[in-house]
């Protein structure tokens, strides 16, 4: 009954956040795209996936999440799975094949209640390391495309530094007018110069009309395929999961925030249904929740009309939309990536004041809690912990690297401390000795 209720909740407050404020759900709903688009194109392009079979079900599945969770939950590529199968053009029955590994996996887990345990026993500075890690990985990727040679060049004028700074400058101008609607006026912006780019080009073609016709794909669990759903696995279980968990609790604090445990249920089952039609392996994520409520999204509403929009066209064009999306401008989806970036890495400031672990209960037993006061060391440790956590990210690319550096560092101290608990207590058990 409590699910049913909650639905019912998100309902209500989806109708009355679309109604208070329509443009900002829009613009949120097309935060992610900086991550989405450049991953799903060159998959596409590789005949690692079907696009048109992946706009229809990630829409799907975005329309679902907006409706069961009520926030503003991505539905974005299994990034580690996507650089693999791009890397070694992987045919779509492998990629396919890989997504449905890391769900197999982390539908078990959530099933068995392993997932939740692993929540309890993971540190909150280590969590927050791991967000903090992805938002300045994000910040980092956006960057090294802004650095690509084409940007530079005035050969492309749709697609150059000029347009980025524009984009960031007008970023900088609203950052404090947190519902504006930047990713709706760059995402039209973008629309319009891709849509001036093929319509000039004699390589490219339009849209047009092509019903999408779903077709049976069986995947192919091969060696290459069980390894980059395996390489996937602390990816998605880390950031996909546990970072977002937490990070819609600190986000979305009036909203009852998914659990790991319906998380990664999500997780396993929209990629055992996709896997079979050759959709693109898909997770939720911290960083795309960022991006999302950086650009204006605050309930399932945005998320809802992006399912929407992306099953119309899949449905409508499918892959005669490949031109038109390869066309985006590079230069814009990159600043979108930086500022979803910067909103993720914004949460390692409540570290030390705000984190969930820092509240207790009150005395008086009530439904109050009150904000623990920590030392100056503690407050260190923490921190030390936080940015060891992100090092391992940001130095090895990999967040399981970054996971283990971080717990190794916490239980460092938790050693010392206990080290130091049992010389005090030696000591105090020899201080009546020696006055005797």
């Amino acid at each position: 009954m409590a699910f049913i209720s909650n639905v019912e909740r998100f309902h209500r407050n989806n109708v009355a956040t679309l109604r208070n404020s329509p443009l900002a759900e829009v613009s949120g709903a097309l935060g992610d795209l900086g991550t989405l688009l450049p991953l799903m194109i060159t998959l596409a392009v590789n005949g690692s996936i079907s696009l048109s079979t992946t706009l229809v079900f990630s829409g799907f599945y975005n329309l679902a999440t907006g409706i069961l969770f009520g926030i503003p939950l991505p539905v974005q590529p299994m990034k580690a799975i996507a650089a693999a199968a791009i890397a070694s053009h992987a045919s779509e029955r492998e990629t396919v094949a890989a997504g449905s590994v890391v769900a197999i996996i982390v539908l078990l887990l959530s099933i068995t209640g392993l997932l939740h345990w692993v929540t309890r026993v993971i540190p909150i500075p280590v969590v927050k390391g791991i967000q903090f890690g992805a938002g300045l990985s994000l910040i980092i990727s956006a960057g090294s495309s802004l650095l690509q040679p084409f940007a530079h060049h005035w050969d492309f004028p749709l697609d150059n530094l000029v347009w980025s700074f524009a984009a960031f400058l007008l970023l900088i101008l609203t950052q404090r007018a947190s519902r504006f609607p930047y990713a709706l006026i760059i995402f039209i912006v973008g629309l319009i110069l891709a849509i001036i780019f093929v319509a000039t080009s004699s390589h490219h073609h339009l849209p047009h009309f092509r019903f999408w016709h779903p077709y049976f794909r069986l995947p192919w669990w091969s060696a290459d395929a069980i390894g980059m759903g395996i390489a996937q696995l602390p990816l998605t279980t880390l950031n996909s999961v546990i970072a977002a968990s937490a990070l819609a609790a600190d986000l979305l604090p009036d909203l009852p925030a998914p659990s790991v445990t319906a998380l990664g249920i999500s997780v396993g089952v929209m990629n055992l249904l996709g896997c079979w039609f050759g959709a693109m392996p898909v997770c939720h994520g911290a960083g795309g929740l960022a991006a999302q409520y950086r650009f204006g999204a605050r309930s399932g509403a945005s998320i809802i009309l992006l399912g929407l929009f992306k099953m119309i066209l899949g449905i409508v064009f499918g892959e005669t939309l490949l031109d038109l999306l390869t066309a985006f401008p590079k230069t814009l989806l990159g600043i979108m990536v930086i500022a979803a970036g910067l909103e993720l890495a914004k949460v390692g400031q409540s570290l030390n004041h705000g984190a969930s672990d820092l509240w207790e209960a009150s005395v008086d037993q009530r439904s109050h809690k009150i904000h623990r006061d920590i030392s100056d060391q503690e407050r260190t440790e923490r921190w030390t912990v936080m940015l060891m956590t992100t090092a391992g990210i940001l130095a090895f690319k990999n967040d399981g690297v970054g996971f283990v550096a971080g717990m190794l560092c916490y239980w460092a101290y938790r050693v010392a401390d206990w080290i130091e608990k049992r010389r005090n207590r030696r000591s105090s058990e020899r201080t009546p000795l020696l006055h005797t």
